[in-house]
């Protein structure tokens, strides 16, 4: 068959995602925050953008019309009760720009929605009971420095008031990792003191927790771990000491310098992996950011729960109708007339994208209190395994769409502060095998234990993984351990010299 050029007529179709919609999955990513800082930017770059009166029932939306209220009723059918979901709001002041909701998964229904009332038999705030999650001082508060732990230690560990005062000094010198870069000689001098003085302060820091801060060397942090963790015999010391060989990879010779086999030198460096080479960098540095929630859940006078965006945060955008009047009287050629028109049609389509913005957000909102009514009801031990897969197909949405709404924002209700990211865990079995738990009703159980247990009987892990069997919880020892890492309590050890320098104090 002969090769040559010809001219073929192809057919095809394609996707493609315009500006607009790409600024819509945009915003729909944004907390109220960020939200803030874009219309801020919006108003300064569009001239007919304006903030709008904020009188009202303070549940307004951007680009609401004096019209008539749009109800718009859809009843869910459940197998004990019939939930209904109300949405509730107003009409657009301007003719929008043309956005397809379906590009963004969100629903066709007509009626704008500001604040959403999700009924039925559900119970009040104030008559739950149970155990609560984590605060808004625990999720979003400031956490205390490396210094600010250590310092609290020191009062307990120093034998006397001028080891103490030398111990204090030395944590102001530490950097970031925990680790000590002046030399003491240097320290002896400034305090004119002597270098035993200066060591046994020294000593002092070492002793605290997090284990291994206080270290001059890469080498001294991991022997301090290795002590602590009761693994420090001559051969772990002779791999330790020489870490620039490991680093090399000269397995060969550390295995004839430590005297050991191949089993025993690769637990060896399985122990070794678990240390932490910059102790310090787990505590914060500074006071984080406050925690501004974007959706505010309360209680129902009938029971439900009413929802609604925080508009304290969200200024109210409308069209400048009488300046786009004057400015077009005054356009008598076709580019100005062209720029006035693409700035009008701006600021139309976005008054229509954040009103979309706020439907969504409402409705995946919704699902989710519906969802985890347990735990606005009784806290956080009735929490439901839950996936963002689980909430798309209960609202007729993509799970991509969820998985934005659900980014960066943050519900307050009567319990506290709680990112939506929260309320979506992973399942664990139960012990009677009669469906799955939440992994944060487990954790809360895990640090209620520890919580209640006796300072002179610290629970083990395994022991922990008897109680919550007893509770229902059927777990791994890992999956305890994992657990209780991840809600920042330490092992038996830590807790024990821990309580005791507490007793001490």
């Amino acid at each position: 068959m002969a090769l040559g050029p010809r001219l073929d007529l192809r057919q095809t179709q394609s996707l493609v995602m315009t500006p607009q919609l790409q600024q819509a999955i945009k915003l729909l990513a944004l907390s109220n925050l960020e939200l803030e800082t874009f219309i801020g930017e919006a108003l300064d770059a569009n001239p007919l953008l304006d903030i709008g009166s904020s009188e009202g029932n303070g549940a307004e939306i951007a680009g609401e019309a004096e019209q008539p209220e749009d109800r718009a009723e859809a009843l869910a059918e459940g197998a004990a009760t019939a939930d209904q979901l109300m949405l509730e709001g107003r009409g657009e002041a301007d003719a929008p720009l043309d956005l397809d909701p379906a590009a963004l998964d969100i629903d066709r229904d007509t009626g704008d929605s500001s604040a959403t009332a999700l009924g039925g038999e559900y119970s009040d705030f104030s008559a739950s009971g149970g155990e609560e999650g984590p605060t808004i001082e625990e999720r979003g508060g400031a956490a205390p420095t490396l210094a600010e732990h250590l310092e609290a230690q020191i009062g307990a560990a120093a034998p006397d008031p001028q080891s103490a005062f030398i111990a204090r000094h030395i944590v102001g010198l530490l950097d970031e990792a925990g680790y000590l870069t002046v030399p003491l000689r240097e320290i002896a001098g400034e305090l004119g003191i002597s270098l035993v003085d200066t060591e046994a302060g020294l000593a002092v820091v070492q002793s605290l927790d997090p284990t291994g801060v206080g270290a001059r060397t890469l080498s001294e942090c991991l022997a301090l771990q290795a002590i602590e963790a009761d693994r420090h015999d001559p051969a772990m010391a002779r791999l330790i000491d020489n870490l620039e060989l490991l680093a090399k990879g000269s397995f060969a010779q550390l295995k004839r310098m430590c005297g050991v086999d191949d089993e025993d030198f690769a637990d060896m460096l399985a122990e070794l992996r678990n240390y932490d080479p910059k102790p310090g960098l787990k505590f914060g540095g500074g006071e984080s950011e406050p925690v501004v929630p974007d959706i505010l859940v309360r209680a129902g006078p009938k029971g439900g729960w009413n929802i609604a965006l925080n508009q304290a945060t969200l200024p109210r955008l409308i069209v400048n109708r009488p300046y786009y009047v004057e400015l077009r009287q005054g356009c008598h050629d076709k580019a100005s007339k062209a720029w006035l028109s693409e700035k009008l049609a701006d600021a139309n389509w976005l008054m229509k994208a954040l009103d979309q913005r706020q439907k969504t957000i409402l409705k995946v909102t919704a699902e989710i209190v519906k969802q985890q009514e347990g735990f606005f009801r009784k806290g956080v031990s009735e929490l439901r395994p839950l996936t963002l897969r689980t909430i798309a197909e209960a609202i007729d949405m993509h799970e991509s769409t969820v998985s934005r709404v659900t980014s960066n924002k943050y519900l307050n209700c009567e319990r506290g502060t709680f990112e939506l990211k929260y309320f979506f865990t992973s399942g664990v079995a139960s012990a009677d095998g009669d469906g799955a738990v939440s992994a944060e009703a487990v954790k809360a159980q895990i640090r209620a234990l520890v919580d209640a247990e006796n300072p002179k009987n610290i629970l083990s892990d395994d022991t922990l993984v008897d109680l919550l069997k007893e509770k229902g919880f059927d777990l791994a020892r890992r999956t305890v351990a994992k657990y209780r890492e991840a809600i920042g309590i330490g092992s038996s050890v830590q807790r024990r010299r821990q309580k005791k320098l507490e007793g001490v104090g």
